[in-house]
């Protein structure tokens, strides 16, 4: 472990070299790439030398016993190396976990795709009421949340919303939402007071950069048409809709929600972007798919991943076994009990693999 931190603290210090020449500050694409790495070594390369320190406070305090000092003596320094040797354990254990090869997309803003499935009315419902429970997660991180498109329905629930996440690591968290979610409870319209199961299926695509995949105007099909809202009615009777093909691989995107045809191309573009990347990668790369497959809430996403039961105000998560008791305060946003849970199941499997490979 030791000599891959040290390779990854003389990289970090061949980055900042490099980042101070001026041929590199002069390429905007180097620039940008080798900024980025210098970033995600950062984190490392301080623990590894702040590691290193408490190792040399460690060997200090050690050589310091002497037979010649008192007990007082003796027992203080007794408690700094007790100390010292309890720091040096916790940071050795994040250092395994800081080793653990990152997703690359973790640190990008994420694109959320939720639809109504099985249920109709309240299947919709039920995806209203999980782009709320994201929307106020993403809030309490101080993340910024844009609807990109979205086909509500006359009830307040959505047949299907799209909508970005932005803000540092928004990816990293989100993506364990990728999947179908089952919703058990009874329905405002049940008299009967009878249980209904309906679903709703969520899809998460880290923000993609034009420089990451390459898309052509002449393999994209552009339409545009005028925009309408729940029900049918008219929103707007310009033609700022706009629905964009990927010809190659059949990709659909449309968005609708700005009255401006120029925004609605822009936003769609980033959808049609990271979806289109999202493809190449499943199909092209054999690698990531292993990875996609054993990581906790990458899978397809007709997988089942969670139950919200709403007479037992549980949540299960079926991946890793958990149950929660707080529906009420998860759907409120409190999501992180949830979220970090899955993490470590991820850094445990991540380190697992690392371990046998």
């Amino acid at each position: 472990m030791f000599d891959r931190l040290q390779a990854v603290e003389d990289r970090y210090d061949r980055l900042n070299e490099l980042l101070s020449d001026p041929e590199i500050v002069s390429d905007t694409n180097k620039l940008r790439e080798y900024s980025k790495e210098q970033s995600d070594l950062q984190e490392t390369v301080e623990a590894y030398r702040e590691y290193k320190d408490l190792k040399a406070q460690l060997a200090d305090a050690k050589a310091m016993f002497d037979d010649k000092m008192d007990a007082d003596m003796r027992e203080m320094v007794k408690e700094e190396v007790n100390e010292l040797e309890e720091k040096v354990e916790a940071i050795e254990d994040r250092l395994h976990i800081l080793l653990i090869p990152k997703d690359p997309n973790d640190d990008k803003n994420v694109i959320m795709e939720v639809r109504g499935a099985a249920g109709g009315d309240e299947a919709a419902l039920f995806a209203g009421d999980l782009y709320r429970m994201y929307s106020r997660y993403a809030e309490s991180k101080g993340w910024k949340v844009t609807i990109m498109d979205s086909s509500a329905t006359g009830l307040g629930g959505f047949k299907e919303v799209v909508f970005m996440i932005s803000g540092k690591g928004a990816y990293s968290k989100m993506k364990f939402e990728n999947g179908a979610h089952r919703v058990q409870r009874v329905p405002e319209t049940e008299s009967g007071g009878r249980i209904h199961t309906s679903t709703a299926t969520v899809a998460c695509l880290p923000e993609v950069e034009e420089v990451e995949v390459e898309i052509h105007d002449n393999d994209i099909r552009v339409d545009t048409y005028a925009s309408s809202g729940a029900g049918g009615q008219s929103v707007n009777t310009t033609m700022s809709a706009v629905r964009l093909t990927h010809i190659p691989t059949n990709t659909v995107v449309t968005c609708q929600d700005e009255k401006s045809q120029i925004k609605n191309k822009a936003s769609a573009m980033k959808v049609l972007r990271a979806r289109v990347y999202d493809k190449f990668q499943q199909e092209a790369q054999a690698e990531y798919d292993a990875v996609r497959k054993s990581a906790v809430g990458t899978g397809d996403r007709s997988e089942r991943i969670r139950t919200y039961n709403y007479p037992q105000n549980r949540v299960t998560d079926h991946r890793i076994g958990l149950t929660i008791q707080k529906l009420d305060q998860i759907l409120q946003g409190k999501m992180d009990e949830l979220i970090d849970a899955l993490i470590v199941e991820e850094q445990s499997a991540r380190m697992e693999s690392l371990n046998n490979a």
